[in-house]
């Protein structure tokens, strides 16, 4: 783990927008198992791009839906990590900050941070296949998957499937905080994922400050101005700790 650069604190310390986007990564450092790897016991021999599309679900509601349910008591059973607590901490040091996020795990929230731009939807809410009435996880009715009622149809995960496009409102107010804000951290993503893979480069051709925070070499680490190697619930809070020394 590298050091944290004293004119990277410097430009956080005089930043009036911060934002922040997280992936897999940030997840994983609270057992939180990657898309790819969450294929085990009864599910070892389906393909997660298999499972996660429309089609399906419109061909195989139930098989889906009990994928889904499994994966959600999966992530409600795991805590969120210093990573997590440390952005929570960050929202607060800033005139404006915002936090998007790639994950669908909700960790982010019961770590305590507000206003979460979620890209890819929550894994643990779920909505109306027709007329997208939601539903948390904790009021959904028996049923595999529970009829809606609307009487129309019945609710499915409120994710973002392969094919769908990413929630307009989200997605828009992540591009607005990347054009607006003075430093970018890329947190725990792979940077591969578009369109959320070219927030950074967005940010920094509007002249903000772009920092990776990864223990892994991404495409964006050759063009980012600062890469600090390393789990995020180390380097953030040793982040939180500096903007508060003085």
């Amino acid at each position: 783990m590298e050091a944290i650069a004293p004119d990277l604190l410097a430009r956080l310390k005089s930043a009036k927008h911060v934002a922040v986007l997280t992936g897999a990564g940030v997840s994983a450092e609270s057992g939180v198992p990657t898309f790819r790897d969450a294929q085990t016991g009864l599910w070892a021999k389906f393909r997660p791009e298999d499972l996660a599309t429309p089609e399906a679900f419109r061909r195989s509601p139930k098989l889906v839906w009990d994928w889904y349910q499994s994966r959600s008591y999966s992530v409600a059973a795991v805590e969120p990590n210093q990573g997590h607590v440390a952005l929570a901490v960050m929202q607060d040091l800033f005139p404006q900050f915002t936090l998007i996020t790639q994950n669908v795990d909700g960790l982010h929230e019961r770590a305590g941070s507000r206003k979460v731009i979620e890209l890819h939807g929550n894994i643990l809410k779920h909505k109306c296949l027709d007329c997208g009435m939601p539903l948390s996880l904790t009021d959904a009715p028996p049923g595999s998957p529970p009829a809606c009622p609307c009487g129309k149809s019945c609710y499915r995960p409120d994710v973002v499937w392969f094919g769908e496009n990413l929630p307009i409102e989200a997605l828009d107010a992540a591009q607005a905080a990347a054009r607006d804000c003075d430093v970018f951290l890329s947190v725990g993503t792979s940077t591969v994922v578009y369109p959320a893979a070219e927030l950074p480069f967005s940010a920094q051709r509007r002249g903000a400050a772009v920092v990776e925070i990864n223990r892994d070499a991404t495409p964006l680490s050759a063009q980012a101005d600062y890469v600090l190697r390393g789990a995020s619930g180390k380097i953030l809070p040793l982040i939180i700790d500096a903007l508060q020394a003085d």
